[in-house]
């Protein structure tokens, strides 16, 4: 297919480069060029603006949030002012809900298809292409990104023809990483003032009632304190739990975790946690237990 790739952070390089490796035609675009040239050396064509990205049968965004999405989007000489009319624009942003209703609703005006397909997976599992997706949209746009999706992910989940019911399943996902984070700091800093190994207590908990990827991958780094280069950012994971408590106001459904999940990301961040990866949170369990910093 020939396919647009718009956002070329972490996850978007990723996924742009196993694009590259299944044989797709790809065009690049990111607001900071110099993001482009190494997928230019592999074979991608660079575009000068948004529009240049959109040319092709398809677009793919990957942008941090709302307001990048929209603007891209929506904005003048954007996603949608540039697709061509039966193209599919694939958005695996992890955006709010509003936003995904408001775009459906745009691209269908317009006479395009569209498609929310957020991922699950840090930046090393984009890099080998094996990412997870979740997927909605009317049939027939979602059949067309198939391909796409074959080439980023080891699997395929289709939710519905409502695109923004991809989006809360992300956002929900994103609330339950943060959930185990919080928890397994607070377990850490408990075991840690007692004098047990952090590390020892991971590889306990993961060789048995937790065999899961999610305390394999966040634990050591919290156990050794290991936030830099953030594979996610902590100013993402307020943003994302912001908009699940949105969502969930929304549908009236109280969230108390997700609140008080929601107020340790703004201490981290009141604390110069900007440029840690969100798994920082569970480290400030033991700062508040008083827990000699390794």
């Amino acid at each position: 297919m020939k396919v647009g790739v718009i956002g070329l952070g972490n996850m978007g390089a990723g996924m742009a480069a196993n694009l590259l490796k299944a044989g797709h035609d790809v065009t690049v675009y990111n607001r900071s060029p110099e993001k482009a040239a190494a997928l230019v050396a592999e074979g991608a064509s660079a575009a000068g603006c948004v529009a240049d990205a959109c040319r092709g049968d398809a677009v793919v965004t990957m942008l941090a949030h709302d307001a990048a999405v929209e603007d891209t989007v929506l904005g003048e000489n954007g996603v949608i002012a540039a697709l061509p009319a039966g193209a599919v624009h694939v958005s695996s942003s992890t955006i709010s809900v509003a936003l995904a209703e408001k775009l459906a609703v745009a691209h269908a005006k317009a006479g395009q298809r569209y498609v929310a397909a957020p991922v699950f997976g840090r930046p090393n599992v984009a890099a080998a292409g094996q990412l997870v997706v979740v997927a909605a949209g009317e049939a027939a746009a979602v059949q067309a990104a198939e391909p796409l999706f074959e080439a980023i992910g080891r699997k395929t989940f289709v939710l519905s023809s409502s695109p923004a019911d991809a989006n809360l399943m992300k956002l929900s996902g994103n609330f339950l990483i943060a959930s185990v984070l919080e928890s397994l700091g607070e377990a850490l800093a408990l075991v840690s003032k007692a004098g047990i190994d952090g590390r020892q207590y991971v590889d306990i908990l993961t060789s048995t009632l937790f065999n899961a990827p999610i305390y394999a991958t966040y634990g050591p780094l919290i156990a050794e304190g290991k936030f830099q280069p953030a594979g996610f950012a902590a100013p993402l994971g307020l943003k994302d739990i912001s908009l699940v408590l949105a969502a969930a106001q929304e549908l009236r459904v109280p969230l108390p975790i997700a609140s008080l999940v929601r107020d340790r990301f703004l201490s981290l961040l009141a604390q110069g946690g900007e440029e840690l990866d969100w798994s920082a949170i569970g480290r400030l369990a033991a700062r508040d237990a008083g827990v000699r910093e390794k």
